[in-house]
């Protein structure tokens, strides 16, 4: 069976060069066609609160601003956890919340922390 093939191809190579041109042609084309969402997202609902101090050393940062700033975002509702990072002069502070909270609260913190300048 493979030996025929192997003829044919052989035997008949501008019906192969169209089948060729035609399968690339078909892939370019269904290319464009694929849906931007067609992967879907699988990263978790979270806000980072990202605030820098020049002057501060870490363990200030940690204790004027990394500290508090926890401690009012774990009063949100649907919160599952609260991570940070204190450096000098940067803090960031991610807060996870549950997948079927929806995006309106999380944009709602972010948008709200961009109006006060955090």
């Amino acid at each position: 069976m493979l030996s025929h093939i192997i003829n044919f191809s052989i035997k008949n190579k501008f019906i192969v060069l169209l089948f060729t041109c035609f399968i690339i042609g078909f892939g370019i084309y269904s290319l464009t066609k694929i849906p931007i969402g067609a992967v879907p997202d699988v990263t978790n609902n979270q806000v980072q609160v990202i605030t820098t101090s020049r002057n501060l050393s870490t363990q200030d940062i940690e204790q004027f601003i990394t500290y508090p700033v926890e401690l009012e975002m774990a009063n949100l509702p649907g919160v599952t956890e609260i991570r940070s990072v204190s450096k000098f002069g940067l803090s960031v502070v991610t807060i996870v919340f549950e997948d079927d909270l929806g995006t309106y609260l999380p944009e709602t913190i972010n948008s709200r922390k961009n109006k006060i300048g955090l």
